[in-house]
C-alpha cells in the first residue's frame, strides 16, 4: 500500500511554529518503521506541485514541468471520448480583485451547483468553439477544452495560484496567447450574466473566469497497487488556517496513518509526504537488529522531516 499526503507542510512561519506544536504519534511510529528513499523536487516555484509530480510518476505519467496531462486523465474519467486530442482542464474561478494584486480564491468556496455551472459553460462555450476548440462539461467544477495549441503547453497547477497574486502563475508561454485573450474574453461576457447576478443577490461570489491547466493528449497510465491520495491537509491549508489544518493533521494521524501503519506491521507499505518544494517517499529498508532497536527509540520527531518538505 502506498498513502501520499499532499500539503503535509508549508513554508510560511505560521506553518513551521504549527508543525513545532503538532504530536503526530502515529506518524512517528511510522518513520521509525520506514527510510527516506526517493526525494523528488527543487522549489516552490514550479508549475507542478511536488504531490502531483509524485502522483504521476506513481500512475506512470510523464511530461515536464506545468505539462503532465491531467486534464485528459480526469475527463476520460467523466466520460468524454478524448481521442487523440490535446485537453485542458477549464476550472471556474472567481478572481478576487484587490488594490495591490488579483488573487485566486478556492474554486471549493463557490459551492457551485450543476445547473448553474452548465449555463454558465453554455455560454462561455462559443468564444471557445469560435477559435476551433472542443469544449466538454465533466462537473461543476470541471469544464474541458481540447485544441492543438493546448499539447504541451505549461500552465500552473491551481493549488499553486490560490490564494496568491495570479500575475506570479498565469501562462507566460507564446502558445498561451489565446488563451490569456480567452480569459479577458470571458470576463467580460460573465460581469453582466445572469447567473451571476443571481449568486451575487444571494451574497456568493460570481463566477468571472477561467483557470487552465492539465494540458496534453491522455497517456495510459499504469498505476501502481494500492495508491491512495489522502487530500484531507488541502483545504485548511490553502485558506491558511493553521488551527484547522493541525486537526486535519491529527486526524489523518489517528485515520489514514494508523491505518498504513498496522499493515506495516506484516507487509511492505509506502508513504510519500508532499511540502511545496519536495515529496519524500519513504519505503521499507533492510536493518539489523540493532537498527530496528534504535529506531524504536529513537524515532526522529515527525516536524524534523516535514519542516524540509
Amino acid at each position: 500500500m502506498h498513502l501520499l499526503i499532499p500539503h503535509a507542510a508549508a513554508l510560511s512561519d505560521a506553518s513551521m511554529h504549527t508543525l513545532r506544536g503538532l504530536e503526530l504519534p502515529q506518524l512517528r511510529r511510522l518513520l521509525a518503521r520506514l527510510s527516506p528513499t526517493r526525494c523528488d523536487g527543487s522549489d516552490e516555484y514550479t508549475l507542478t506541485p511536488p504531490h502531483e509530480r509524485a502522483l504521476a510518476q506513481a500512475l506512470g505519467l510523464h511530461g515536464d514541468d506545468g505539462a503532465l496531462p491531467w486534464a485528459a486523465a480526469q475527463a476520460a474519467a467523466d466520460g468524454v471520448d478524448t481521442q487523440a486530442l490535446a485537453w485542458g482542464l477549464l476550472t471556474p474561478v472567481h478572481w478576487q480583485v484587490g488594490r495591490d494584486q488579483v488573487s485566486l480564491v478556492d474554486p471549493s468556496e463557490l459551492k457551485l451547483g450543476d445547473a448553474e455551472s452548465r449555463q454558465l459553460f453554455d455560454a462561455v462555450r462559443p468564444l471557445f468553439e469560435s477559435e476551433g476548440f472542443v469544449l466538454a462539461y465533466g462537473a461543476p467544477l470541471r469544464w474541458y477544452a481540447a485544441h492543438d495549441t493546448l499539447e504541451g503547453l505549461p500552465n500552473a497547477a491551481i493549488d499553486r495560484a490560490i490564494g496568491r497574486n495570479i500575475n506570479l502563475w498565469l501562462p507566460q508561454h507564446p502558445q498561451a496567447r489565446l488563451i490569456r485573450r480567452l480569459q479577458s474574453e470571458v470576463q467580460m461576457l460573465l460581469y453582466n450574466n445572469a447567473v451571476n447576478d443571481q449568486r451575487e443577490a444571494r451574497g456568493e461570489l460570481p463566477v468571472n473566469s477561467f483557470w487552465l491547466s492539465g494540458c496534453g493528449k491522455r497517456q495510459h497510465a499504469h498505476p501502481a497497487p494500492e495508491v491512495t491520495v489522502d487530500d484531507s491537509l488541502r483545504t485548511p491549508l490553502l485558506r491558511a488556517d493553521w488551527p484547522a489544518w493541525a486537526d486535519a493533521w491529527r486526524a489523518l494521524d489517528a485515520g489514514a496513518i494508523a491505518a498504513l501503519n498496522a499493515r506495516a506491521a506484516g507487509e511492505p507499505v509506502m508513504l510519500t509526504l508532499c511540502g511545496e518544494r519536495y515529496a519524500q517517499r519513504l519505503e521499507p529498508a533492510p536493518l539489523t537488529i540493532r537498527q530496528r532497536l534504535a529506531r524504536r527509540w529513537n524515532a526522529p520527531e515527525p516536524r524534523t522531516l516535514l519542516e524540509t518538505l
